[in-house]
This record gives C-alpha cells, structure tokens and sequence, in this order.
C-alpha cells in the first residue's frame, strides 16, 4: 500500500443490541477525538438531576468547540424532557477506552444504584484507498476490515443478572473477574501480589 493513501472511512451502521428500551433512551457514541467534557455534558443532562449554581457562580458563556466529534443517536440535550432511566454508550477502536471512562464517570454521579451491561463485538469499517499517482494507472481500492466495538448500556432499573456482561450496582470488577479461570490472576500477578516477584530480602544474596 505504499502507493497509495486513505481518503476516507465510514463505519458501517450497527443498530443497537440491546432490545426492548425505550424509544427515547439516548444512545451516545464516542470517537477517538470526542471531549470527555463535552461528552458527560450530554449524558448527564440527559439522566441526572440538574444541581443548583453555587452562590456566586457566573454563568458558563463557553461555545461550543468546533472541532468535537462526538456523534450522537439525539444531537440536543432537551432539558424540557423527562429524564431517562437508561443510558447507551458505543465505541469503536481507540475510542473504547474513553467510552469506558465516561461509563464511569457517569455511574459515580448517578448516587443510586446503577445496573450496568456491556457487549463486546466487532463493527465492519471500510476504507477507501486513492492513488497516490493516479497516472500509473492504479485504481482505488475499497478494504472492509472488522474493529472491535463496545456497546454499554446503564440502568436505573433491575436488569437480568443471568445475561452475560451484566454488573450490579457497585461491583466494579465482576465483569472482567468472571472471564478469567481459576488460577490466572496469581499468573497474571507475575509472583504474587503487586507483580513482582518476591526478590532476596535485605542484607541477604543468592548463593
């Protein structure tokens, strides 16, 4: 491909996995170059309370940033609405992780209880390749590729703790801990707690 380089790349459209939620439940998805302000901005408008100003506080007269790439299932944060009780996030490729943040971010601010469900899966992305002379007579190329995806979706209400990727209010950890089999955290750990392996203690040598 050295004769050639990316003009664009579009995302195949991938509907939400998760059924049976309201029409109005905001789905918000997270890019690589999306602001993690402007990203929790949206969402906790959209299910939490608003808070009073402090006393004294000047009102924000920021505009918006230009150059935010957050794309949105809803592009306005209606404050007339009702509040939602559930929440969608979905990201692909190196947004994932900034998606993962905001998910918690989010379920600190929701004092409550907040029943969680995440879905791993991969979104189909194609690639469109020019020449980089077209005069040598090289056509464009189209690559389709698969990248891995993350849906995750937040719940004021009870979900079914059967379903795989659930987590219950408060537990932080049993969605990873469940998939890794007896043994492997003390492999993980490199030789016991911390990851390091216990070395000679002090004024002693190996022989």
């Amino acid at each position: 491909m050295e004769n050639y380089r990316k003009a664009s790349t579009a995302e195949e459209p991938s509907p939400c996995p998760f059924t049976n939620l309201p029409p109005d439940t905001p789905q918000v998805r997270v890019k690589d170059g999306s602001k993690i302000r402007n990203i929790l901005g949206f969402a906790l408008s959209r299910v939490e309370t608003p808070r009073p100003p402090p006393p004294g506080a000047h009102k924000d007269e920021r505009k918006p940033d230009d150059d935010d790439n957050i794309a949105m299932e809803t592009q306005e944060a209606a404050p007339a609405k009702p509040l939602s009780r559930q929440i969608v996030f979905m990201a692909t490729g190196k947004g994932i992780s900034k998606a993962i943040t905001c998910t918690e971010i989010v379920k600190r601010r929701l004092r409550g209880g907040v029943h969680q469900r995440t879905l791993l899966q991969y979104c189909a992305v194609r690639e469109l390749w020019e020449p980089l002379e077209p005069e040598a007579g090289l056509d464009s190329l189209t690559v389709s590729r698969n990248v891995p995806a993350i849906w995750i979706l937040l719940s004021r209400d009870p979900l079914d703790p059967a379903v795989p990727g659930y987590q219950a209010p408060g537990n932080f950890d049993s969605l990873w801990a469940q998939t890794l089999l007896p043994g492997e955290e003390e492999e993980e750990g490199g030789g016991g707690r911390g990851g390091r392996p216990r070395g000679p203690g002090r004024g002693q040598s190996h022989s």
